[in-house]
């Protein structure tokens, strides 16, 4: 369900996840951000703390590109923020520049800080 930007504006968000799935949402204003399928590692750093990183997400804004050297060398990563209250998540990775790390080009890191799981962890 895809809900446009004046009845976001409303209170609700753009892109809903299934009730069916589990999932992850923003811990400020609840928007979806991931369903666990899309989860890939839970071994990962933030600039923050502990990360997760997904193959997609949704409900998320992009900022511009930049180069920054992380733990596992130079990446070109743009951070992303909740669209809904926008808080900074995490970032896109946009580009690695080292074959080991270029499998994480695309994908996305979210800090935990940021994230509760919602539907069905139980």
């Amino acid at each position: 369900l895809v809900k446009n930007s004046r009845e976001r504006d409303q209170g609700t968000f753009r892109s809903y996840l299934p009730r069916c799935h589990r999932t992850y949402s923003c811990v400020h204003c609840r928007a979806h951000l991931a369903k666990h399928d899309e989860l890939i590692s839970k071994s990962f750093q933030g600039s923050h703390g502990r990360a997760y990183l997904f193959n997609s997400v949704v409900n998320v804004g992009c900022g511009p590109a930049e180069q920054r050297l992380l733990l596992t060398g130079l990446h070109s990563v743009a951070d992303i923020f909740c669209e809904s209250c926008k808080t900074t998540l995490g970032w896109k990775y946009e580009q690695a520049f080292e074959t080991s790390q270029k499998y994480k080009e695309g994908k996305y890191i979210i800090e935990m800080s940021h994230m509760v799981k919602d539907n069905g962890w139980d």
